[in-house]
């Protein structure tokens, strides 16, 4: 498996950080590659010794999707878990459980370790989490302790200061939106009488004041205001909507169904197996809307979703973040077929984009590749090392103020999508088939991948040796390379790229140039690897015929 160039980045800075401080978190939001990421890290730590780790993860699903990808990072680790059926140490690395391993009887059968990671790392201020750091770090105070997270936003309100002195690395939505892993969003910042109030809400110690805000928005004509916006800009969407408390987003979801538009409700006082029915009927279609209170900010995706609605302030940045990236995962074909989303809706009624700057203004529009040594300052507040480009400290939530530009104004930024030379960054060449941009394959040994344009969009193709071709992507060019260049890089190696490449170099063999038509038996500069992606094409023509057509869409012209 070959890592994505700002996945190597961020990888190496996590080792860097490790080896310097003994601890560091990290941050790779939604479409990062986060548990890729963390797994090559274990990987680097231990390589060369006989040390042991532990990946700890707070739910069931996480622990073996954890275990899976690491497993495919590292074949050559070995590897054990800890949950509720099983509590082996045997491998190079465990995967725990985190309300298991913090019992103390499970605990105290810890074995010495090397390096201690966390995922969800937000949640390391928890009890449980510090019972097992304490532990560790008492059975080896030489572990290092490796923390990655989506977004530091603490759910227990804790500092992770205590824990972690730095921040390696933060992978920004911005460098995701132009690598084609997120689609973009569309921001509207929405006044509908209440911006003026809103502004005078104070701040508890953990956020602002719902109830505040509660009196400003749950009102019938603000309802009513934001439906109609809502139905001008996005009412083909899947949308989910963020209220400030439960009784206004009751009154949102009546109010949405009364101007029929299907609506559910999800909130903290569902039961579990309630709230999992009504998230189903959003996912399967038979709700547009799904509103909630601070229920699927973390920790719930489904990519159809393409619209956001703010109907509440956050304090924190990271909030802001969390809930608009409820609306920017790519779309799968295969899991969701017929569904094409190329952009996300945020619909931002109060007033979280004015306050912290949008989206787009804090991530990098500059088109900085990332690489190198990550810039850093000191946070004022706890004297952390956090990335130069954060407003908000990741371990004690200090916000350093926004700047201003010259005239006094605030400098918010419109998104502009900037196309990330994914073709330059590529372990693979990519050819033109036809010389018309319409059409670019590379190969590996055992993968291929391609984008074709065809009547106004991009599909993105994939297949190989003993690997049925499927759909990875339909939509904007960025968003399908980025698919296909994925595909390569799950299915080959970097000493596999790196061969094929080497064909750049090379003539085109007879044995080639006898299956391909006439006029490129005549072309002298028809290089190996040219004929090699030419024939990979003409061989699996059919197969990407029949995927294309399963969309509705033409077939692909041939090689004649």
């Amino acid at each position: 498996m070959i890592l994505r160039p700002r996945q190597e980045v961020f990888v190496e800075r996590s080792v860097a950080a490790l080896r310097e401080h003994g601890n560091t978190l990290a941050i790779g939001p939604t479409g990062s590659g986060k548990t890729i990421m963390l797994s090559a890290v274990v990987g680097r730590m231990l390589a060369n010794s006989s040390g042991k780790a532990c990946v700890l993860a707070h739910r069931d699903e996480l622990t073996r999707q954890n275990l899976t990808k690491f497993s495919r990072v590292n074949p050559g680790l070995s590897t054990s878990v800890v949950d509720a059926e099983s509590k082996s140490w045997r491998g190079r690395t465990t995967f725990a459980m985190v309300p298991t391993l913090a019992r103390q009887g499970n605990l105290d059968g810890m074995p010495p370790l090397d390096l201690l990671v966390i995922d969800e790392a937000h949640h390391a201020a928890a009890p449980g989490y510090r019972r097992i750091i304490d532990a560790a770090r008492e059975r080896n105070p030489g572990c290092r302790i490796y923390g990655v997270t989506a977004t530091p936003n603490r759910g227990d309100k804790k500092a992770l200061r205590p824990i972690f002195s730095n921040v390696a690395d933060q992978v920004r939505l911005g460098e995701l939106v132009r690598s084609g892993h997120l689609v973009p969003p569309r921001t509207f910042v929405v006044d509908v009488g209440t911006g003026e109030a809103l502004s005078q809400v104070k701040r508890t110690a953990d956020d602002f004041d719902m109830a505040e805000v509660d009196k400003i928005m749950n009102k019938a004509p603000v309802t009513d205001a934001v439906i109609r916006h809502w139905q001008a800009k996005a009412r083909e969407r899947q949308t989910v909507v963020f209220c400030s408390t439960v009784d206004h987003a009751r009154n949102v979801t009546d109010a949405f169904k009364a101007a029929g538009d299907n609506a559910v409700l999800v909130h903290g006082d569902l039961p579990d197996g309630e709230r999992r029915a009504v998230l189903r009927r959003f996912e399967t279609g038979d709700a547009r809307l799904v509103v909630n209170v601070a229920v699927l900010t973390e920790g719930w995706d489904h990519p159809p979703t393409s619209c956001v609605v703010l109907l509440r302030p956050s304090s924190y940045k990271s909030t802001l973040i969390q809930m608009v990236g409820r609306g920017l995962r790519t779309i799968d074909p295969n899991e969701h077929p017929g569904v094409i989303k190329t952009d996300c809706v945020v619909l931002d009624f109060g007033t979280s984009t004015l306050l912290h700057g949008s989206l787009e203004q804090d991530v990098d529009l500059d088109g900085s590749d990332g690489t190198g040594e990550a810039p850093t300052k000191d946070c004022p507040e706890c004297d952390a090392t956090v990335p130069l480009a954060v407003r908000e400290c990741p371990l004690c939530g200090y916000v350093w103020e926004r700047q201003e530009r010259d005239d006094g104004s605030e400098a918010i930024e419109n998104f502009v999508m900037t196309e990330l030379d994914l073709l330059a960054r590529s372990s693979f060449l990519w050819v033109d088939l036809f010389g018309d941009d319409a059409a670019l394959v590379a190969n590996g040994f055992t993968a291929w991948g391609g984008i074709f344009f065809l009547d106004g969009r991009w599909h993105a193709v994939g297949g190989g040796n003993g690997l049925t071709a499927r759909l990875l992507s339909i939509g904007e060019r960025i968003v399908c390379l980025a698919a296909a260049d994925d595909w390569l890089n799950e299915n080959e190696t970097a000493d596999s790229a790196h061969k094929s490449k080497r064909w750049i170099r090379e003539a085109a063999t007879e044995r080639q140039l006898q299956y391909l038509p006439a006029e490129y038996r005549l072309d002298l500069n028809l290089t190996r690897y040219q004929a090699s992606a030419l024939l990979t094409f003409r061989f699996n023509r059919r197969a990407i015929q029949e995927l294309i057509f399963r969309v509705g869409q033409p077939p692909l012209a041939e090689v004649a």
